[in-house]
């Protein structure tokens, strides 16, 4: 049974919320200000308002909206009178002040926070949690930034030309230490009609200006500009406009939400699960859509490729005579629920030109046999699949590359293209570690003088296989005017540049065994681990390449760890750090010895630092 001084407290709490009801309260039109101060009631209040009291004290019109919603900006079409107020913009609406824990205000852990237009943790206009013109118009402004730090070592020649940096110095190979500092930021703003959490947008525009800067360090001449004056350092910068897009729905498919839209410009596009053929922002033309409820996924693009900035990596305003076409289709819970399989065609037709970098450099065609402009003509049928099978974790890929080159230049002569690629990867979760196995193949050519190129190349891979800390997918070395492999790749291909260089299918191919093991030690802190066994497919090409006989196949071993750090228990901020270090094997050894003693073991490592606003 209810005491008599309970029922009182409640009766006389009902009666001060219907006094306020009848009140004529005005509206706060300045959402982003504190809670009003409640109205207290005439008369004698023998308790303190209960919370649910206190809703009614100050009902949610009367209240500002969380976080930093902006001005509102919706018309208002009716009026009001004593008995209600109209609310027109169904975005903000207020939320009463409600401290349940006591808690002191101003500090992090508030409850219900009002925020500020620099303040991305809470609700924010500018972030897209708030419209910004009317109920469906919104913009999203993005703010990123990524510092690298590396130290590494690579096979440096001492230089091609008459001087060196050291004076009687006889090694062909000089000393391998380098440092490299870059520094991107990219600011997007995409304003966006429509309810993006419930249903694709109706329409988009992107800008997303971008600025680099870069610094190179390294210890021997011509390494930096084939002019030795230049010395052994460089700093660059770099400025562009590297997406700008628009983009619109063209029609529904269905009840569920399937759509398919239309998107044109300076895009980011990745068209596999790990980026192994193609992964670039670039210009170009794309229809997609989805199919059954999101299961079925399909992208056809169309790219005319910017030419890129040497030092950056990012586009210029240059038109390159490359023309790619991709199209690909994903089924989700593809046989059993959570693999996704998928199947796709690129074509790449890069025409002959005759390019010289930014550090004067040549990059088309590449510096090696004939130094003749050819054409590159290649279609990749790809299949494979992503996801997981019960507790296990699978990605698989398989590509086969054909086509035509006109002449190729280390061939010197036309070559028909017959590459073939294959991944996998398994991996398997266990409480905070996860245990991964995984293996590459690319095919190598067997024959450089038989007219057919069985080795494998992408058209503009950005690779995340088999540890993105190894010393074999973060570094670039270089071999007689080209690069054995790329940076953030891991093919073998004899090319003068990933961004600007030409596809060779003549090169020797990789074959690559990992295993690795990945350890959540806390919430923001992540250890990646990995242990790669490399060796070439074939080594035929490099014993045409360097005139040398009896290169063997084996690359080395390659270890490399790595920690992610995340203070803020988000990706604001994101701390990578990691070690990696190269066991030459004969192959490699027969490759960059030098005169007096052989290649010692490579290391590198680097600090990276992402902020995100």
């Amino acid at each position: 049974m209810t005491s008599c001084p309970r029922l009182l407290a409640i009766l006389l709490t009902f009666g001060v919320s219907l006094t306020l009801a009848a009140q004529d309260q005005p509206l706060s039109r300045d959402p982003i200000e504190r809670p009003l101060t409640p109205q207290v009631p005439r008369g004698p209040v023998v308790a303190e308002p209960s919370p649910a009291a206190k809703l009614l004290i100050n009902p949610t019109p009367f209240e500002p909206p969380l976080g930093y919603s902006g001005p509102s900006r919706i018309l208002r079409r009716s009026g009001d009178n004593d008995e209600y107020e109209t609310v027109e913009d169904r975005w903000r609406q207020g939320f009463p002040e409600w401290d349940r824990r006591g808690v002191p205000k101003g500090i992090a852990d508030e409850n219900f926070m009002l925020g500020r237009w620099w303040d991305p943790y809470n609700l924010n206009v500018i972030k897209g949690d708030y419209p910004l013109i009317g109920q469906h118009t919104f913009l999203n402004v993005t703010a990123t930034t990524t510092a690298l730090f590396e130290g590494r070592q690579v096979p440096t020649p001492t230089t091609p030309f008459e001087s060196t940096a050291r004076e009687g110095q006889n090694e062909f190979f000089g000393r391998p230490n380098q440092f490299a500092y870059t520094q991107p930021v990219f600011v997007s703003f995409d304003l966006f009609h429509g309810d993006a959490g419930f249903k694709p947008v109706d329409w988009r525009l992107r800008l997303t200006p971008a600025f680099n800067v870069n610094y190179l360090d390294v210890e021997e001449l011509a390494i930096i500009n084939p002019d030795v004056r230049r010395g052994t350092t460089r700093g660059r910068t770099w400025t562009t406009l590297q997406e700008w897009f628009g983009e619109v729905k063209l029609f529904d498919l269905g009840n569920e939400y399937d759509f398919v839209s239309l998107r044109a410009g300076s895009q980011p596009f990745t068209s596999d699960f790990r980026g192994f053929i193609f992964s670039d922002t670039n210009r170009g033309v794309r229809i997609f859509g989805t199919g059954q409820g999101n299961r079925n996924q399909f992208n056809l693009a169309y790219f005319r490729q910017l030419e890129k900035e040497t030092n950056s990596g990012l586009n210029t305003f240059e038109d390159r005579d490359q023309n790619i076409i991709i199209a690909n289709f994903y089924r989700q819970d593809f046989v059993v629920p959570g693999y996704t399989a998928t199947a796709n065609v690129h074509y790449n037709n890069d025409g002959p030109d005759f390019l010289f970098d930014r550090n004067n450099f040549l990059v088309r065609p590449d510096p090696t046999g004939v130094f003749s402009p050819h054409r590159v003509e290649a279609v990749y049928l790809g299949l494979g699949g992503d996801g997981h099978i019960g507790r296990y974790n699978l990605t698989n890929m398989m590509y086969l590359a054909l086509g035509r080159d006109s002449r190729n230049p280390i061939a010197n002569r036309p070559q028909e293209i017959v590459g073939k690629m294959a991944a996998v990867e398994l991996s398997y979760d266990r409480d905070w570690a996860r245990f991964r196995s995984s293996y590459i193949y690319q095919s190598g050519d067997n024959n450089p003088n038989d007219g057919t190129a069985a080795g494998f190349d992408s058209i503009l891979d950005n690779t995340n296989f088999a540890g993105e800390a190894s010393y074999w997918n973060r570094q670039s070395v270089g071999l007689f005017g080209v690069n054995l492999m790329q940076r953030n790749s891991l093919y073998n291909n004899l090319r003068s540049s990933k961004i600007q260089g030409q596809s060779n299918f003549v090169n020797p191919g990789l074959q690559l065994a990992n295993l690795g093991v990945d350890f959540d030690l806390t919430p923001r802190l992540k250890s990646i681990n990995n242990f790669n066994h490399l060796w070439f497919d074939s080594t035929k090409v490099l014993e045409t390449y360097v005139f040398q006989s009896n290169i063997d196949k084996a690359i080395g071993f390659d270890l490399s760890t790595a920690i992610e750090y995340r203070p803020a228990l988000n990706n604001q901020c994101i701390i990578n750090a990691g070690v990696a270090v190269l066991i030459p094997g004969s192959g490699f050894r027969q490759l960059y010895n030098r005169i007096e003693e052989p290649v010692n073991p490579l290391v590198a490592g680097f600090i990276e630092v992402t902020l995100t606003y």
